[in-house]
């Protein structure tokens, strides 16, 4: 795995609030949250960019999103509402080159966006 503050965090090097975590993948709070909740969910696969998962690795992408979805209803924002993002590259606003995916609910989110 590449060297990124996630794969630091994996490896218990750094300390995250983590929500979740499964053989597939690993989850937690942002440190600079841009929403009152605000998870990040990262693959344990290393690839930088979504441009980067081959085609024949998909069902990553649906694995986060899946583990996202759940987390909402497990902690009752399912109903009222949250978004799902995922940057690719700089202009995205893509800070960390380890794909993630975040998870963003609890305030109307029309003036809250995500970097990272």
């Amino acid at each position: 795995m590449s060297e990124t503050i996630f794969s630091k965090i994996m490896r218990r090097e750094i300390p995250a609030d983590i929500v979740y975590e499964d053989d597939d993948m690993i989850a937690f709070r942002d440190i600079a949250p841009q929403a009152p909740v605000h998870v990040l969910f990262v693959p344990k696969r290393d690839y930088a960019t979504l441009n980067d998962v081959p085609a024949d690795a998909s069902e990553v992408i649906g694995k986060l999103a899946v583990a996202a979805a759940s987390y909402a209803k497990r902690e009752g924002f399912d109903q009222s509402g949250y978004r799902i993002v995922m940057n690719c590259n700089g202009d995205a606003g893509q800070t960390v080159f380890q794909i993630h995916l975040h998870l963003l609910a609890g305030a109307p989110l029309g003036r809250f966006g995500t970097k990272g």
